[in-house]
């Protein structure tokens, strides 16, 4: 009987460690682009209710920048917090709040809205701001949306062939409401990666609330950014298209955009709910726009920590902190 040569052995041995090298570069490319990305295909964020803190609901980075936009739109409008929720149950049920180009025949976006039904072009609803606009000015013309229940809501609107499946999306739509809208404060964290995204900076914060909030968000907050000595910068009104260097405040070696949030009458002594939503908005967006740092009311969230929570900032008790009218602070990493 024939004996296999020694170089054929060694061939053998060679062929399967080569083998081995290949899954295990690709289990490392994979695990580095998961990194990399802020774990795109895996849930980098969590919001807790403020009611009971055992409900929680997990998400992406990805989702998380898609239902902030989701709900800024809605509050610029000042549209109520069950508007909110019934729009992301439904992005929820149709996308899982992922803005993907395909779907359904012609359905696009977040919505799965069909530019063959007039919802707009597929350039236009693959614009998450602009879909979320087109699914409001459908639901306000709903008679009585408010007091519907959200399946009945959802499907006046979109037309579904499953009209009861938003259903099952109502307590995390919920949850995810509470927070974006900032009615619920310090329930929302990510992970955040600031060390492996591309710098962003000031500039695309700004540009990117302007998006998702329109022009009035940075005039009335009367918003700044810190200069390299910490001391805080008036930035000028923005105009339209103005995202560069430009159209920023205070240089290139500021890192921190402070948003200015006032008290109006009779909000002594409670949660300043524009702050808290402000501060949720960046954090949802912080993979995306590499945020290091956000702080508001005494409380500070740090990107990198492995608990990701909210933090108390000074010598003051939370409860205290939670009432102090005060600034959101958003720091890009360096």
């Amino acid at each position: 009987m024939l004996q296999p040569s020694p170089s054929r052995k060694r061939h053998g041995r060679l062929l399967r460690s080569g083998a081995a090298s290949v899954v295990l570069l690709a289990v490392a490319g994979y695990l580095t682009v998961q990194y990399v990305t802020g774990g795109a295909g895996a849930p980098g964020c969590e919001v807790v209710s403020a009611d009971d803190d055992r409900t929680t609901y997990e998400f992406t980075p990805e989702q998380a920048v898609n239902a902030a936009t989701i709900t800024a739109v809605g509050t610029a409008r000042d549209l109520p917090e069950r508007a909110v929720t019934i729009a992301l149950a439904t992005a929820l049920q149709e996308s899982t709040l992922r803005n993907i180009d395909y779907g359904d025949r012609d359905s696009l976006g977040l919505f799965q809205q069909r530019p063959s039904q007039g919802w707009g072009t597929p350039e236009e609803i693959m614009d998450p701001a602009y879909s979320a606009t087109k699914f409001y000015d459908e639901l306000v013309d709903v008679p009585g949306y408010t007091s519907l229940p959200l399946t009945v809501a959802a499907q006046r609107v979109q037309r579904s062939g499953f009209p009861d499946a938003y259903a099952k999306h109502e307590t995390d739509a919920r949850l995810l409401a509470a927070a974006l809208t900032g009615r619920s404060a310090a329930t929302l964290t990510c992970e955040g990666r600031p060390g492996t995204a591309r710098a962003q900076g000031p500039d695309a914060v700004r540009a990117a609330l302007v998006r998702d909030f329109g022009q009035d968000v940075l005039q009335s907050a009367g918003a700044a950014v810190d200069d390299a000595s910490g001391a805080p910068t008036p930035s000028p009104a923005p105009t339209a298209g103005t995202t560069g260097a430009t159209g920023g405040a205070g240089g290139s070696d500021g890192r921190t955009v402070t948003l200015p949030v006032a008290a109006g009458p009779g909000t002594e002594g409670r949660l300043d709910q524009r702050g808290w939503q402000l501060a949720h908005w960046a954090v949802a967006n912080a993979s995306s726009l590499r945020i290091e740092r956000v702080s508001y009311a005494g409380r500070e969230w740090t990107a990198g920590n492995t608990d990701s929570k909210w933090r108390p900032t000074g010598a003051g008790s939370t409860g205290g902190a939670e009432r102090t009218a005060g600034a959101v602070r958003i720091t890009s990493a360096r």
